[in-house]
């Protein structure tokens, strides 16, 4: 196999499934009408409610999705070879992720902008919706966890990296005010965002940001607070539009210099079936690579997203595939990059490469600690592909501007998962108005409310145990994908009156492989883990153990609901 081959492959598949299947789920499902109004016109309150310009939604939907995860899973899966990282993401791709992400938007924005938990609760079960919402803030306060210790990881292996991202922030709430404000033309608003981004890339050598791993959790504590509680047009709508631009200028060179240095693959196609990659311990391929690679194959917190804050600023029911299908496609298509940049450069990674397929494992697990992680792993990989298709660029430059990309969208992952945190956590708090009185009050407080997920997640990220972090992230994700299949299914049989079997069967599969995969974590992994962080360790196995039995609940009243319930259209 070489790079141009699997880079063309990726290309046609997703060209192929973007105007078959998603045409199919367009037209023929959830008939998708310019002349419905979307809530971002309904219920327009210019803080969530918002409409925006499709290109500039599709950079924040893309970012708050991907964050580093379509990067940081296949660079940690290539224990097992290319073969079965490249599988699962296209399989994931195409029967999975695309299709949860676009029917999730859909549903959510023909309920006026409602979570996937609420209508869960309208579709299945009263109690269904309350108690996914429990299951939703945990899987949300993992996501902060595992992406701020990542972030914190790269702030402090790569200083510029920090600054780079400091004044894109800063670049960010000028372009908004510039916009929404002064309302200046979209064209001009983009030169704008190209001119920042070098502006940033170049000071960023000038002035790196030197803070440790503590200090840099200290200020994404307050950051994300502060982030998600701003109106979306202050900070995350200009600033994904940003990251629009990163993403395309990312996915061009790398698409592009991996095509023209066709170079053949030297890592293994398969190694071994249980390496040593979760804390040391003997991994299996099936059920834990679920565990491993999340965004870049299906996410359930994509649901999160396309119902949290993306239905809320969708302009018309027509742009929903491009922005909820085309999202995914183009996060499956970042993470083949990374499968072939590490395929073809694993002798750059892993020095004097010779070995069999069962001593790779080993020695590109120590590769990885040695290069600072996977986004060092990654950035130098990308790096050199891109020197060698392009002599002019610097491999040290090339590898500040990985890394960069990977930092700016897990950041914007990062506070937009605090936002739907802070919508959840009140959601969850809403029975309780009556009772709780002028505390409620105080709770529902945007500025409250996002300071307790907030302040949870950096405190399970202060141990930096990433590698341990991230699993547990990830098949809390994965199940609540498996939730919200069923929950769209729903949606598609009991309001459209459609035949749903294309969402059902993938949801029961990934259920049982995540529900597996899960109680495999909680017994063998935990454990491990306290040995040397024992407080956060037993807060890690019992938010795991409530997510596993919140989940057969949740199960149970899918399939003890009503199955011949029909509900009005919407």
């Amino acid at each position: 196999m070489t790079t141009t081959l699997l880079i063309l492959l990726g290309v046609a598949i997703y060209s192929i499934l973007y105007f078959s299947y998603g045409r199919f789920l367009e037209k023929k499902v959830l008939e998708a009408s310019k002349d419905r109004l979307t809530p971002a016109h309904k219920l327009r309150d210019d803080v969530d409610f918002v409409p925006a310009n499709k290109y500039v939604l599709f950079g924040h939907h893309f970012a708050s999705i991907a964050g580093a995860g379509p990067i940081l899973g296949p660079v940690f899966a290539l224990v097992w070879g290319w073969l079965p990282t490249i599988l699962w993401i296209w399989l994931g791709n195409a029967f999975i992720g695309a299709v949860h992400d676009y029917v999730s938007l859909m549903s959510s924005v023909r309920y006026d902008g409602k979570s996937i938990q609420w209508i869960a609760g309208k579709l299945i079960r009263k109690r269904t919706g309350y108690l996914f919402s429990l299951f939703i803030l945990f899987a949300l306060i993992l996501v902060v966890a595992a992406f701020a210790s990542v972030i914190a990881k790269i702030f402090t292996a790569k200083p510029a990296t920090a600054s780079a991202y400091v004044i894109t922030i800063i670049e960010a709430v000028i372009l908004g005010y510039l916009m929404y404000k002064r309302q200046i033309n979209f064209k001009l608003a983009s030169v704008l965002a190209i001119i920042f981004l070098i502006i940033s890339v170049v000071l960023s050598f000038y002035i790196p940001i030197k803070l440790s791993y503590q200090v840099w959790l200290v200020i994404f504590l307050f950051y994300i607070i502060i982030a998600s509680s701003l109106p979306v047009w202050v900070l995350l709508q200009p600033r994904d539009y940003l990251n629009a631009w990163l993403l395309l200028a990312g996915l061009v060179l790398g698409g592009l210099s991996l095509v023209i240095i066709n170079k053949f693959f030297v890592a293994p196609a398969f190694t071994t079936f249980s390496p040593p990659l979760i804390a040391g311990q003997p991994t299996p391929l099936w059920p834990a690579i679920v565990l491993i690679v999340a965004c870049g194959s299906l996410s359930g917190f994509h649901s999160l997203v396309a119902s949290g804050t993306t239905s809320k600023q969708l302009s018309s029911e027509e742009e929903g595939l491009f922005i909820g299908y085309g999202a995914m496609f183009t996060e499956g298509f970042l993470s083949t990059l990374v499968v072939a940049s590490l395929a073809a450069y694993a002798p750059i990674i892993i020095k004097g490469l010779s070995m069999s397929p069962q001593e790779f494992s080993q020695a590109y697990i120590k590769a990885m600690k040695a290069s600072g992680g996977p986004v060092g792993v990654f950035s130098k990989a990308y790096a050199h592909a891109a020197h060698e298709a392009f002599s002019f660029l610097s491999v040290k430059a090339v590898a500040v501007f990985a890394a960069m990309w990977v930092a700016s969208f897990a950041m914007t992952t990062l506070d937009t998962t605090n936002r739907l945190a802070r919508y959840v956590f009140v959601e969850i708090l809403e029975p309780f108005k009556d009772t709780l009185g002028k505390l409620y009050n105080i709770l529902s407080n945007r500025w409250v409310a996002s300071l307790v997920p907030a302040l949870f997640g950096i405190w399970l990220a202060w141990s930096k145990a990433y590698t341990v972090i991230w699993p547990a992230f990830s098949g809390a994700n994965q199940m609540l994908a498996s939730i919200a299949l069923l929950t769209i299914a729903a949606y598609v049989t009991r309001v459209l009156r459609k035949r749903a079997w294309y969402i059902t069967y993938p949801a029961y599969i990934l259920w049982v492989t995540v529900t597996i995969a899960l109680i495999w974590y909680l017994v063998k992994i935990v454990p491990v883990f306290g040995v040397k962080n024992p407080t956060q360790a037993t807060a890690l196995g019992i938010m795991t153990l409530v997510m596993i039995l919140l989940n057969f609940v949740l199960m149970y009243d899918y399939l003890k609901g009503k199955k011949d319930k029909v509900i009005e259209n919407v």
